[in-house]
């Protein structure tokens, strides 16, 4: 069942213990659009991020990808990059794009040794040989080789220098279909803005803002970073 939005919250709480991660979160998200979750350190990004990839299930509340709970059909449909290394250091890239292959039927291959050679990276070399920002950039050639309706990035730049954000940047927005979201979820706002369409503020577990980047830009006469540091200063 398809409906207008990729991702629907309502009500969306998380508790860890006596730690309540999410409180009551009210959130959709449309469909062909690049949205920032934005938000500090510990703030609850990662955790709406697994809950979307039904790796973990809500306290309270629902979330619905492409009007279904969380199942093995909506997991087909997310493509998820988490903010931690998750490939075995043993491979090279092209049994990780074989692995890829036998695993996920949406995944092209074709376009994932397309992404290499674009950025450059040797499709024989072993994970463990590689920089962070190399290994960071095969992660990303993975995912994004999908033709998923969602993906989810937890970080996707959070450990490399400026010119790799840049080469990251330019891959996620050159290699995700029309009709599909992607959702960032970053701290370096600065960064990200460029490419963004509408951005989540999210605070202790709750989303305080969600605005389109020209609507805050023409609200507030300032930038998404600006107003950030603005709503979240010390």
């Amino acid at each position: 069942m398809e409906t207008g939005y990729v991702v629907e919250c309502r009500g969306l709480s998380k508790t860890f213990g006596h730690f309540k991660a999410l409180k009551q979160v009210n959130l959709k998200l449309e469909r062909g659009k690049i949205i920032g979750l934005l938000g500090p350190n510990g703030s609850g990004k990662t955790t709406l991020i697994k809950l979307m990839n039904g790796l973990l299930v809500p306290t309270e509340g629902e979330i619905l990808i492409n009007g279904l709970a969380p199942c093995p059909e909506t997991k087909a449909r997310v493509s998820y990059l988490p903010d931690n290394n998750y490939l075995s250091s043993w491979m090279n890239v092209n049994q990780m794009i074989a692995y890829y292959g036998d695993f996920y039927q949406d995944f092209e291959k074709e376009k994932a040794y397309e992404m290499l050679a674009s950025l450059g990276l040797n499709p024989k070399q072993r994970f463990k040989t590689m920089s962070k920002g190399m290994k960071e950039k095969v992660q990303l050639v993975l995912v994004m080789s999908r033709r998923a309706d969602l993906y989810c990035l937890d970080e996707p730049i959070g450990g490399v220098d400026p010119a790799t954000r840049d080469y990251i940047l330019r891959t996620i927005i050159t290699n995700y279909a029309e009709d599909a979201t992607v959702l960032i979820s970053t701290h370096l706002i600065a960064d990200v803005e460029k490419v963004l369409d509408e951005a989540v503020f999210i605070r202790s577990g709750e989303v305080i803002r969600h605005s389109s980047v020209e609507e805050i830009r023409n609200t507030f006469d300032q930038s998404v970073d600006a107003l950030f540091r603005e709503e979240f200063k010390c």
